[in-house]
């Protein structure tokens, strides 16, 4: 460039609408996803790997006490924001000790008297706050950790064991509080 200066000019859409200025929401979408490699058999293609993918509403503190739906007992919460928190699984599960089917299903979370549960429920593709009991799979308890430091956003993972085995922890972690469960193949 011989020691000159290049301007570049880029001519940006004003992020304003008829409404006024645009604003951030209050939520995200985020997605998990393990993947799980059948064995492979000596000359034939490697078979297709079988995916669980959790996909959820993710909200932000912004300020609030989190997750403000799980300091009431029995109260149900969506373990999200907006539409339901669905988990879908190419394999059969065990959750927590319950016995998933591959498919798709609805994630719930509830505080009972002795703690908290995960209820996975057969109802997909509604709006988080549309829960329908009937339609339980399986409640299966959590086991709860208090964190030293508070987390903004929503977090879920399906962290895998560390001897690569079809199995590990789910985990739902917002504000201080850090809920999970096991997950397996079966």
């Amino acid at each position: 460039m011989n020691g000159r200066l290049l301007a570049l000019f880029v001519l940006v859409p004003s992020l304003a609408t008829a409404q006024g200025p645009l604003k951030a929401a209050l939520s995200s979408r985020a997605t998990v996803e393990a993947a799980l490699n059948p064995p492979r058999e000596a000359g034939k293609p490697a078979p297709k790997a079988l995916v669980i993918k959790i996909e959820y509403g993710q909200p932000h503190a912004r300020g609030r006490e989190v997750p403000a739906e799980l300091s009431k007992v029995e109260t149900i919460w969506r373990t999200g924001a907006n539409s339901s928190t669905t988990l879908t699984t190419d394999a059969d599960l065990e959750i927590g000790g319950a016995s998933v089917p591959k498919g798709a299903y609805s994630l719930y979370s509830v505080r009972t008297e002795g703690g908290y549960q995960l209820i996975i429920n057969s109802n997909t593709g509604q709006w988080g706050t549309q829960y329908d009991k009937s339609k339980d799979v399986a409640r299966v308890a959590l086991t709860a950790r208090t964190l030293a430091e508070s987390r903004e956003s929503l977090q879920i993972a399906l962290v895998p064991a560390s001897d690569q085995a079809p199995k590990g922890v789910l985990t739902i972690v917002w504000g201080k509080l850090e809920l999970s469960t096991t997950w397996s193949a079966k």
